[in-house]
């Protein structure tokens, strides 16, 4: 699977705390933190993967004869002007998809210059790593140095996929393509459609077929256009997230209490003065 794409000036790096992404997934301690209203535990992952084993078995679209790939396939043909189907020998088939990005939160990627100021700086004559030794170095989760930044609003991708490629690993493979370091469980891919002028989302199981759906709806995107967003599942996954990102969460926490706490003064300060003021006018 190939993925053509360009990463716009608009993805800079952001100098503020990431909002709880990064790629630490698998600790070996288990760490607990309270709050005053619920608990964060480390340790019940075999929930999830029982979900995630759950998701996986939610039946995807029904296959279709020969016959009818090869009929489906010509039709489509027909009706775009570039970037067709392609029927193989064996019965598969390739073909494009284009994938929305619209994500709300930042997305975690190596500081890769950070990490090639740190390797001259310790090696003799400030001579620094090749990028494929940085690329395996970063490939094996050794790399320390992270930065998070927004993608841009609706941004587009489009991908080169074969008929056997799963939603699952349409989201691994953007996710490496861009080097994101977060867990893929983070985001899913939603199947939009859009009726009666409105726009309607489905999850799609991590076992679906992209490429099928996009046969059997067609090229128009009105029908069908795929978008990939953060996996709401309706409650927090916890075990998803690293220690680092917890404690990152705790930090926003505390900064936009405290955010919240001096704008009430600054309001009520506010009225003391009006009050003081009117008093002053009344009360010679």
């Amino acid at each position: 699977m190939t993925v053509n794409a360009v990463l716009t000036p608009s993805m800079t790096s952001s100098n503020s705390m990431s909002s709880g992404y990064c790629s630490l997934d698998d600790e070996s301690e288990d760490f607990t933190f309270f709050t005053a209203k619920t608990s964060f535990f480390r340790k019940p992952r075999p929930a999830a993967k029982q979900n995630e084993k759950k998701e996986e078995e939610e039946g995807g679209t029904k296959d279709l004869s020969e016959e009818e790939v090869r009929t489906r396939i010509e039709q489509y043909n027909a009706q775009v002007t570039e970037n067709g189907m392609n029927l193989a020998a064996d019965g598969s088939y390739t073909g494009f998809i284009k994938v929305h990005l619209r994500l709300n939160r930042p997305v975690t990627v190596p500081d890769l210059e950070a990490a090639g100021l740190e390797g001259a700086s310790r090696q003799p004559g400030g001579c620094s790593r090749t990028p494929s030794e940085d690329q395996e170095r970063m490939d094996c989760g050794q790399s320390e140095k992270r930065t998070s930044f927004y993608l841009p609003c609706d941004c587009v991708k489009q991908l080169h996929i074969s008929s056997l490629t799963t939603t699952r690993e349409v989201i691994q493979g953007l996710l490496k393509k861009f080097m994101v370091l977060d867990n893929p469980r983070k985001f899913a891919l939603y199947r939009q459609t859009h009726r009666d002028g409105q726009d309607l989302f489905q999850k799609l199981p991590l076992c679906e077929r992209p490429l099928l759906l996009r046969l059997i709806t067609g090229p128009d995107p009105d029908q069908l256009s795929f978008v990939l967003k953060e996996n709401e599942t309706g409650e927090v996954e916890w075990h998803a997230f690293s220690v680092p990102e917890l404690q990152n969460f705790l930090v926003i926490l505390e900064k936009e209490e405290a955010e919240r706490v001096r704008a009430v003064e600054q309001k009520y300060a506010t009225y003391r003065q009006k009050l003081q003021q009117a008093l002053r006018q009344h009360d010679p």
